[in-house]
């Protein structure tokens, strides 16, 4: 389970995850809008979880299985068309993203996403833009059901490149709920010269 745009596509899945810090400088918003007042009684307005697509039974049916399928649906050539249902279809309805980043000033911002505006900032980047993501290394807890996966990510324009142009973390919360893997919640943050990705996440040789 990253991934270029606005905040949400540092992590191009940075999503996975890749905000740069360009794009953290850019971001002027706060990660929580302020909250809008409303009339004394009246109910807060609940978020509506999207829909589940068909999901493809190989990409949901382990861990393995699952991380596997985020990587591959966000990475391709620039142009090349990404399967947005098979990215819909390995999200609980509630689930998110987060990106994070640190901008000059110290400031760390936070952007949170639904996998809809993951699709809307970065479709049009993925048009004009090779992007390719791959798995580095990683280090996974898991208790009954639930699991935590800490994928190093490197990102890199062509598949062929000898260096990635960005690594990072991706934080992978999934849940079984007895029939399939769900990815609930993915937050991705992209090292950089004050943030080096340390030894114990970096591929073993």
């Amino acid at each position: 389970m990253k991934r270029t745009i606005a905040l949400a596509a540092m992590a191009m899945m940075g999503t996975m995850g890749t905000v740069t810090v360009a794009q953290a400088q850019a971001m002027a918003t706060p990660a929580t809008p302020a909250a809008v007042a409303l009339p004394a009684g009246a109910a807060q307005p609940q978020p509506q979880p999207q829909a589940a697509a068909q999901s493809r039974a190989a990409d949901v049916a382990s861990i393995d299985a699952i991380v596997a399928a985020l990587y591959d649906v966000i990475s391709g050539e620039a142009g090349r068309p990404r399967d947005w249902n098979r990215m819909r279809s390995l999200f609980a309805p509630e689930g998110r993203l987060m990106a994070v980043a640190r901008r000059p000033d110290g400031e760390v911002v936070m952007r949170t996403m639904t996998v809809e505006d993951y699709i809307g900032r970065n479709a049009k980047a993925f048009a004009t833009m090779g992007f390719f993501e791959r798995e580095a290394a990683r280090t996974s807890e898991s208790f009954g059901q639930i699991a935590h996966v800490f994928s190093t990510y490197e990102s890199r324009h062509a598949a062929g490149d000898a260096k990635p142009f960005q690594r990072g973390i991706n934080s992978i919360q999934l849940a079984y709920d007895g029939k399939r893997w769900w990815i609930v919640n993915l937050v991705w943050r992209a090292e950089d010269k004050a943030l080096p990705l340390p030894e114990r996440y970096l591929p073993k040789p």
